[in-house]
């Protein structure tokens, strides 16, 4: 259960990168930040209470009142969970074989998105 617990919909991933990028900030100034169309405040402050119930996101009182949101996860961190959940899914048995070619940087991103390239070809 742990694992669906941090694990994101793509517009709360889309969120937490742009909070990572922009936060701290209140949620009315969050959503300049989304690409056009916007999402209506009320939905972006759904994200962002879902990301924080999940352990993502913090907050903290306002210079004028309202809270600002901040990421509590670092995206270094995610982005490592996240290519593991990735690999595993595309290589499953071979997740150890792969993530041991990452760690000893015999791989990098490019050439791991190449490989996922080739198996979603393959299908």
């Amino acid at each position: 259960m742990k694992e669906e617990k941090e694990k994101l919909t793509d517009k709360e991933e889309e969120t937490m990168l742009l909070l990572w990028e922009h936060g701290p900030c209140p949620v009315k100034d969050l959503i300049q930040y989304y690409s056009d169309p916007k999402p209506h405040i009320n939905t972006v402050s759904s994200f962002v209470r879902a990301l924080e119930s999940k352990g993502y996101v913090g907050h903290e009182q306002g210079r004028y009142g309202g809270f600002n949101y901040f990421a509590i996860k670092p995206k270094t961190d995610y982005r490592r969970n996240a290519v593991g959940r990735l690999v595993n899914r595309y290589f499953g048995n071979c997740f150890s074989m792969v993530s041991q070619l990452v760690e000893e940087e015999q791989i990098d991103a490019t050439q791991l998105r190449q490989l996922l390239e080739m198996v979603e070809k393959k299908k």
